[in-house]
């Protein structure tokens, strides 16, 4: 992917050694500027005084995880750039770690040991296909839909909104 020297990305993991290594894995690959916090506080002074790009930030961290900074990210009225993209990295991939960071508004996620392949998709994504933000009662972020349901005419996509159709009910 060319252009990555214009890129600020911002790794926020509270492993020091973690965040040096994503650092030389970045560099390597042609990464502008990395800026780095170890805790929320540090990341959103960061955002808030930098034009960071992405955030790469670790699910497990203390005091504040991962999820928490993300939904602290994206609440306008404590960060000015909600819609920034945020990788979330972890070595803990089930899935309701996923769905837990994706309720929280995370754009990406990427597994431990990162691979820099994988990574380099996930910041290719946030870059050349980026998702519409959507905002609801209890819920801001990137639109948690990633398949468009083309035989889907109602009004709402969740499976649960879907009228029963007639084939569905036992009429014997």
């Amino acid at each position: 992917m060319s252009g990555l020297g214009t890129l600020h990305i911002l790794l926020v993991d509270d492993n020091a050694n973690m965040r040096s290594i994503m650092a030389a894995m970045l560099k390597s690959v042609g990464v502008g500027r990395i800026s780095e916090a170890e805790n929320r506080n540090q990341a959103l002074e960061l955002v808030q005084t930098h034009a960071i790009d992405i955030a790469i930030v670790d699910f497990r961290m203390e005091p504040v995880d991962g999820v928490a900074l993300t939904r602290t990210l994206r609440d306008e009225a404590i960060c000015s750039n909600p819609y920034l993209p945020i990788i979330m990295m972890t070595g803990h991939s089930e899935r309701s770690r996923v769905t837990e960071a994706r309720d929280a508004g995370v754009t990406e996620f990427v597994t431990k040991p990162v691979i820099i392949n994988d990574l380099m998709k996930k910041i290719d994504a946030v870059i050349f296909k980026p998702r519409a933000f959507v905002r609801t009662e209890t819920f801001f972020g990137p639109d948690r839909r990633r398949t468009a349901m083309l035989d889907y005419d109602g009004p709402f996509r969740r499976e649960s909104d879907r009228q029963p159709s007639l084939a569905t009910f036992n009429l014997s």
